[in-house]
């Protein structure tokens, strides 16, 4: 980064993750963040998000009320890179303390991503999903859980009559985040000042961006994020909720997969833990697609936290 002139430096972020992260303050009194990947996986992450932020130009940031990190800089360490990145200033509130005007702001901002053009994804060589590509991927998961043998036969029926209903998978694919989650997103107050972890982005399924809402601890955070969006998209996409209920559901699929992977008994013996105490919370359901009146039934925050841990000691 030429000309930067670095008068103070500090850790940033937790000490334990995927990255060693530094907080800068140039002379000048701008910030930045420099982030060293600990492992292969974060590596590829970096790259990807690297490649994302590049794609998302000046003309496509300008549609979005929200910042978005810029890739600053890099330099080689270690067999690795440490990449720069402008600081995107806000505060990053968890899921459980998310409330109704967080709620809306979300829905503002996710319907935001979602109105992006679709063609500067294609231009950038990133995924471009269609209905079918991703019914496909929610059936390979499913296929791949049931080969565990421990998956309750009631939820393999209720996800697999989900994938059967037509009706669920008529959308229009748009711009996603992809990883989307209550870490991605800096608040100031109530508003949604940023948008970080880009590495996801992709042409798909927007209900991708919001099932990670129904692990909200208040109930009207869902109801509230998800009615929002559909105001602002003009809701032309009536399963939307029904799709991300079923993506909420299969994170815990993915949760078991995750513990066979690693061969640790403590995170499969969890995951189905979890996946029986869901077929208590759907037994009236069960038997029928995924509903619009489905309420939130996992904590989808407290899964995320465990993939994180579990993705750390790999």
């Amino acid at each position: 980064m030429p000309g930067l002139d670095l008068v103070e430096a500090s850790t940033f972020g937790a000490e334990q993750g995927d990255f060693d992260s530094a907080l800068l303050t140039s002379r000048d009194g701008r910030h930045w963040v420099a982030r060293l990947p600990r492992n292969e996986r974060a590596e590829a992450e970096q790259s990807a998000d690297r490649v994302a932020l590049r794609a998302l130009s000046a003309g496509v940031r300008t549609r979005l009320h929200f910042s978005v990190s810029t890739f600053a800089g890099q330099t080689p360490i270690n067999g690795t890179r440490a990449v720069v990145y402008e600081f995107v200033y806000g505060s990053k509130v968890p899921l459980g303390g998310l409330d109704a005007a967080h709620a809306t702001s979300v829905g503002r901002a996710i319907a935001a991503i979602h109105a992006l053009p679709t063609s500067f994804v294609a231009d950038a060589g990133l995924p471009v999903l269609t209905p079918i590509e991703c019914l496909r991927a929610s059936i390979t998961v499913m296929d791949r859980a049931a080969g565990t043998g421990v998956v309750p036969p009631a939820l393999l029926a209720r996800w697999e009559a989900a994938t059967e209903d037509s009706k669920l998978w008529q959308f229009q694919p748009t711009v996603i985040n992809g990883s989307l989650a209550a870490d991605s997103l800096l608040f100031a107050g109530s508003e949604v000042t940023g948008v970080i972890g880009w590495h996801e982005l992709r042409v798909g399924d927007p209900a991708r961006d919001l099932f990670w809402l129904l692990g909200a601890h208040a109930e009207s955070v869902p109801e509230i994020g998800f009615d929002t969006y559909n105001e602002v998209r003009g809701g032309a996409d009536r399963q939307i909720r029904q799709r991300a209920m079923l993506y909420a559901e299969l994170e815990l699929a993915k949760w078991l997969l995750h513990g066979t992977e690693l061969h640790d008994t403590e995170i499969v013996d969890d995951a189905v833990e979890m996946l029986n105490a869901l077929v208590d919370n759907v037994h009236n359901d069960v038997m029928n697609p995924l509903s619009a009146q489905t309420m939130p039934i996992i904590g989808i925050d407290e899964v995320e936290a465990m993939l994180e841990r579990s993705e750390r000691a790999v």
